[in-house]
């Protein structure tokens, strides 16, 4: 498998080579001035861009996945598409207003906008003044554009994208906008697929039927997306709020499931702007659940190897990953101990959280409730462990109670957690395709946008 994606990416992409301030490949030198980002020779430009946004992805997760994935009768560590594709780094601060760690909204918004604001700032600069994003400019050049996103469609990176709002709590509004707000007379956006049914279909309005009387196609099922046609508009929502965990759902590569039906539907002779979004990993991070994390890594890895072979037979097709912070401060080893050892999560098939579910749910007596904890984490239990589980008070909050199993968890795995939110470090860029040079290098996640805006312009 990594040898046929190893030569699939070379076909895809020419090695990027760093030397002070000139990025050098194979067939084109570019001069990149690194303080004004101005390229002295145009490259050649995409018809279509995908940008992919992993929510909460530091280079922490990266990394694990890499361990996770490896293939442990071979003596080598196998490269990842992420390890492929790594073009270069992006800081992540907000404005100055909010410090410099920053929330999903505020740096959704520099990635979209190039514009630095503050922490909640749904498309809006700093004096929550409406900002332009890069899914408005190629709507408005006649691009189609879409989105498809694990978590609701509202929230804060694809709300960035589309609507403003001075608030990413804001969820009803921003739904509103969705429909109201036109460019041209037109939707912003023409194919939407995630989660979000709370926000969409309401007592005070029905949005989700607002969108059907405009001609979009409306589906609540992975089964359906097959129907979906390219001569009209699209809108699936498949979870009242966020999709349930990929470990959890019925289908747990519905990343790639969505990202194949959204290119085919936005596939024209004018291009599209696409936007996805691995939102879980974020989510993930926020729980200290190495355990999801991983699973979540996998449903972007699972819909990566499918681009992989998507970009080499679209080569006008740009793909740019990146994350918008890092979440959790993930630290792969922990206690003074030199080892990480991820391999026991391949048998968990079930997300931590759906496990306290079921214990509630159940009520089990504390050795039934054990013996079921025994085979869902499919390894054994020191004594410690299982007095833990023995003594869980099935009356506490849901979150303490998955805390006593992904504890059990880190400790098997050696797994560390500095927060319970976001850092500040660096994330990675990755990219492929026509104008991928550009991205190469040290950059602000301000940047991207900017980037993208040339390529649109």
């Amino acid at each position: 498998m990594q040898t046929r994606l190893v030569k699939l990416l070379t076909l895809s992409i020419s090695a990027l080579t760093l030397s002070a301030c000139v990025i050098v490949t194979p067939d084109i030198n570019v001069q990149h001035d690194l303080d004004t980002h101005i390229f002295t020779k145009s490259e050649s430009t995409p018809k279509n861009i995908i940008m992919i946004v992993a929510d909460g992805m530091g280079p922490a997760y990266t990394t694990a996945y890499r361990y996770y994935a490896d293939d442990p009768n071979t003596p080598e560590i196998d490269a990842t598409i992420f390890d492929q594709w790594h073009v270069g780094n992006s800081s992540t601060y907000p404005a100055s207003v909010s410090g410099v760690v920053t929330d999903s909204a505020a740096s959704a918004t520099a990635l979209a906008s190039g514009i630095k604001s503050y922490n909640g700032a749904i498309g809006m600069d700093v004096n929550k003044q409406p900002v332009t994003t890069v899914l408005h400019r190629a709507k408005a050049k006649g691009m189609k554009t879409g989105l498809a996103v694990t978590s609701q469609i509202v929230h804060a990176t694809p709300a960035a994208y589309v609507a403003h709002n001075e608030s990413r709590q804001n969820y009803n509004a921003i739904a509103d906008s969705f429909f109201d707000d036109r460019i041209n007379g037109e939707h912003k956006v023409d194919v939407m697929l995630g989660g979000g049914t709370d926000y969409f279909i309401r007592d005070d309005r029905d949005i989700r039927q607002l969108f059907v009387d405009q001609g979009y196609q409306y589906i609540d099922s992975y089964a359906q997306l097959s129907s979906l046609t390219n001569d009209a508009g699209a809108l699936g929502l498949f979870a009242p709020v966020g999709l349930p965990w990929a470990l959890d759902d019925i289908d747990p590569s519905r990343l790639r499931t969505m990202a194949q039906t959204a290119t085919r539907i936005l596939e024209n002779n004018q291009g599209y702007f696409l936007l996805l979004e691995a939102s879980q990993v974020d989510w993930a991070g926020h729980g200290r659940d190495i355990n999801s994390a991983m699973a979540e890594m996998q449903d972007l890895h699972l819909m990566l190897e499918w681009l992989v072979e998507y970009q080499a037979q679209h080569p006008d097709t740009l793909v740019v990953l990146t994350a918008d912070h890092s979440t959790g401060g993930l630290t792969l080893a922990a206690n003074g101990e030199y080892r990480w050892e991820p391999a026991s999560l391949h048998a968990i098939t079930t997300s931590v959280p759906a496990m306290i579910k079921h214990l509630v749910n159940s009520a089990d007596e504390p050795t039934k409730r054990l013996s079921y904890i025994k085979a869902q984490l499919g390894f054994e239990l020191t004594q410690a462990d299982q007095d833990a589980v023995l003594a869980m008070d099935m009356n506490a909050k849901s979150r303490s109670l998955e805390d006593v199993i992904k504890r059990i968890i880190d400790r098997k795995t050696n797994t560390g957690w500095t927060t319970w939110g976001h850092t500040a470090v660096d994330v990675q860029v990755f990219a492929v395709g026509p104008g991928a040079e550009r991205f190469a290098g040290h950059q602000d996640n301000t940047d991207i946008a900017k980037r993208i805006f040339e390529l649109l312009d």
